[in-house]
């Protein structure tokens, strides 16, 4: 399965829905600027120019970054994202899911099913993802639309951008977000996660550019406020990353006593996501897998490829999971995360 560069995007922004803009020792930027040389207001002259060579109106540039100063708070976040893992293992993932798959959230999810079934109807049609897996993303990225953050994009990716850890990454980010702005979007409405993600999905500017859609025709992908814009953007993701129409992200599996799981595990490694299949068996057919004494609990077409999944180890939930699953993993490179948002869907279904 090939892996997309924005997969490790959506996994910047899970951590950074919600957190607060609030302020942090003025030394970080003073680190900042010494480390590298430039001043800040220095470098958005480059990004500007950069952004005008790129089509960006003056009188957007003028509006997105008057009064523009780097945030400390923004470097804080940023320096405190954990580094790469280490072997130590892996928390259970049953609490995960106890936490994240919730009443609250499960009831939530079957609510904002009836009131836009007609919406979602809409972009199932149109890009084959169901109803449901759409509804859970929503309800995982931002609650149903009631935590998409408030930071000052403008201002958290142009400070990224200084900061220089990922240079590249964010000032393309920041360049994007001044191309969106450009199709009317006001500062205002341009906040979200302090690494850059907004609206209703959480996307980067430069996925918002390549897969926000207009799902009501109105001539305007918003994805802050209109639900339809917002259910057929994330459809067009999941459509864009592979999903298969009519088959599941997985299934419930009855794995026999002492059936050894590690005998069968996978040798892939994902080129940003390093540890994100090491507890994935091999891709196996259904009717191999039931060779084998593993059965899946629910239909499957007996040439469907699975992969063996027991994250709690022997005697826990076990799944088979479809090549759909991986779909789900590129919105966030977390198996936890993945989990939640499949058994999220099946349950506001059920």
């Amino acid at each position: 399965m090939k892996f997309r560069r924005f997969f490790s995007f959506a996994l910047l922004a899970l951590l950074a829905v919600g957190m607060g803009s609030v302020s942090a020792p003025t030394s970080t930027l003073a680190q900042v600027a010494a480390r590298d040389g430039i001043g800040f207001d220095a470098y958005m002259e480059l990004l500007k120019a950069r952004a005008r060579a790129e089509g960006v109106s003056e009188a957007t540039l003028q509006r997105m970054t008057a009064g523009l100063t780097p945030n400390p708070r923004v470097i804080s976040l940023d320096q405190g994202q954990p580094g790469r893992p280490t072997r130590r293992g892996y928390p259970a993932m049953a609490p995960y899911i106890a936490t994240h798959v919730n009443f609250q959230r499960i009831a939530g999810g079957r609510s904002v099913l009836r009131a836009n079934s007609g919406e979602l109807r809409a972009a199932q049609r149109d890009y084959g993802v169901p109803p449901e897996i759409i509804v859970a993303i929503f309800g995982h990225e931002t609650s149903y639309g009631r935590i998409r953050g408030n930071f000052d994009l403008s201002r958290s990716l142009a400070t990224l951008a200084w900061e220089g850890r990922r240079r590249d990454l964010f000032a393309g980010e920041w360049v994007a977000l001044m191309k969106v702005a450009d199709r009317g979007f006001s500062r205002d409405e341009l906040v979200g996660s302090f690494a850059g993600a907004f609206g209703n999905p959480q996307f980067l500017p430069s996925v918002y550019l390549r897969l926000a859609t207009d799902g009501d025709g109105d001539g305007r992908a918003n994805i802050f406020s209109n639900r339809a814009d917002t259910f057929a953007s994330i459809a067009n993701y999941f459509k864009d990353a592979g999903w298969r129409t009519g088959q599941p992200w997985g299934v419930r599996a009855a794995v026999p006593r002492g059936f050894n799981v590690d005998a069968y595990r996978t040798e892939l490694v994902s080129p940003v996501c390093s540890r994100v299949h090491e507890r994935h068996s091999q891709w196996k057919t259904v009717a191999e897998w039931r060779a084998l004494g593993v059965q899946s609990q629910r239909i499957l077409p007996d040439d469907t490829l699975v992969s063996l999944f027991q994250p709690d180890g022997p005697g826990a939930p076990a799944w088979l999971l479809t090549g759909n699953y991986r779909v789900i993993l590129e919105y966030n490179c977390s198996n936890y995360y993945a989990m939640s948002v499949g058994l999220l869907a099946d349950e506001i279904v059920n």
